[in-house]
């Protein structure tokens, strides 16, 4: 199946400079490396950006400067790139009306998560995605990960969303249930796009029928992780697993002190932008940077 969020998009990162402000100068290395390392499209203000910790001001700018950038990027090496923009949240009714305020500009979908700490039940889930989906101006990819939600959505009712929800297009699973995933792949309805949010399940993942990953490796080695995801649509996933082999001991790294807390070391590493993150979040230790040396 091929669609605009077949293969790889690449959950940005926000960098910060030394006093705990936005650098932009940074964010514009950090797209031009992910998009010339040929990324399908990108996701900005996920998690993996610190969404929580910017201000409102702050994530429209990001989310405008990630836009006009990756247009830039895109003219360069003669390809659009797709964006995404995140945005999730747990009081449904201010989120739906953020969404009808959305301006949406050089955006193709929107990613939001599964409400998180109010634990609703599957049927709460539902009805949730259900008002998001009909207040989006936006495609809908779903996006389910327990360990930060608090709850996770069971395939029975991503489906029952695939398929009586207009408006949603796909999935960012990363519930580290394979089976779960595999019958999420099976039973949905054509056209439905079904991504790994865990870099490590991805080849997992497309072995079942999966179609990419949402990936936070990608923002460190974009080229190398492209071609992994491109070989495995295009010539089996028997022929990417080589390629993963080769990259496979950097993921467990650019988790293991928290994320980003891990990639902004790895960036810091390859000279794309700072290791700075924002409270509660800490910088990685010394230990780990010189581990994430080792293996770049």
């Amino acid at each position: 199946m091929k669609s605009k969020f077949t293969g790889v998009g690449v959950a940005l990162v926000t960098p910060f400079d030394g006093k705990g402000e936005i650098d932009f100068d940074a964010l514009k290395r950090l797209v031009d490396s992910v998009v010339e390392g040929g990324i399908d499209y990108v996701v900005t203000l996920g998690t993996t950006a610190e969404t929580p910790t910017l201000s409102h001001t702050e994530r429209a700018a990001v989310r405008d400067f990630v836009r006009d950038a990756v247009a830039e990027a895109g003219e360069r090496v003669g390809r659009r790139v797709g964006v995404v923009v995140g945005m999730g949240g747990n009081d449904t009714a201010k989120l739906c009306a953020e969404l009808k305020a959305l301006d949406t500009k050089g955006l193709d979908a929107v990613l939001t998560v599964a409400p998180y700490y109010n634990k609703p039940s599957q049927e709460g889930l539902f009805q949730h995605y259900r008002a998001v989906a009909q207040a989006s101006p936006l495609p809908v990819i779903l996006y389910n990960i327990p360990g930060r939600t608090g709850v996770n959505m069971l395939a029975e009712t991503t489906l029952r969303i695939a398929k009586d929800v207009p408006n949603v297009i796909g999935m960012k699973e990363a519930s580290g249930d394979i089976r779960q995933m595999e019958e999420i792949v099976k039973g949905a309805p054509e056209g439905f796009v079904v991504l790994s949010g865990d870099d490590a399940m991805t080849l997992p993942l497309m072995s079942v029928g999966g179609h990419g990953v949402i990936s936070v490796m990608g923002n460190v080695i974009p080229e190398q992780f492209a071609k992994m995801v491109h070989t495995a649509i295009e010539e089996g996933v028997a022929a990417a697993q080589r390629l993963w082999e080769d990259m496979e001991a950097l993921c467990p790294l650019l988790f293991a002190e928290g994320n980003p807390t891990g990639v902004k070391t790895a960036l810091a590493v390859r000279g794309i932008c700072g290791p700075d993150v924002r409270l509660p979040l800490v910088a990685g230790t010394a230990k780990l940077r010189a581990a994430i040396e080792a293996v770049l």
